[in-house]
């Protein structure tokens, strides 16, 4: 009944335990629908608790959310998934040497385009171009360093 071997042999202990503990009740007939029926309780009060039990995997919550409509993009998990990304994006942009470290939080973490940058920046777009593209090589060799390349 409950399709799990090591579930079974808990059960069939249980059934055994409870009909001894209730011997004094049994009435001397019928012994194999008694003992059939006390198993057969111990069974079903399992998977009723079972069903209790279960924790839904990742997977399971994600097609449920999907299946009511709800996408990927507004779950907890990408919104903490997201934060965290955000706060490693700062802490590395903040590491890098002056002038990089503000042009990569501006560029990357702030999400601002060049031409925004060089006018509150006061600086040539040329030039911003020119910081964020190192800015750039900078951060991809922290993010190598922290994966081993």
């Amino acid at each position: 009944m409950t399709t799990d071997y090591f579930a079974s042999e808990d059960l069939t202990q249980e059934t055994f335990l409870s009909a001894y503990k209730h011997l004094k009740d049994f009435d001397g007939q019928h012994e194999k629908a008694w003992l059939c029926r006390i198993a057969t309780n111990k069974c079903l009060d399992y998977l009723q608790s079972a069903g209790r039990r279960s924790i839904p995997t990742e997977d399971i919550g994600i097609e449920e959310n999907m299946a009511r409509g709800q996408t990927y993009e507004n779950t907890p998990e990408h919104a903490c998934l997201e934060e965290e990304v955000r706060e490693t994006l700062l802490s590395r942009c903040k590491s890098l040497k002056p002038p990089y470290d503000e042009i990569a939080r501006a560029y990357y973490y702030e999400e601002l385009d060049v031409g925004e940058i060089a006018k509150r920046r006061g600086m040539k777009v040329k030039t911003v171009q020119t910081q964020v593209y190192r800015a750039r090589s900078m951060l991809r060799r922290l993010y190598g360093k922290e994966k081993g390349a």
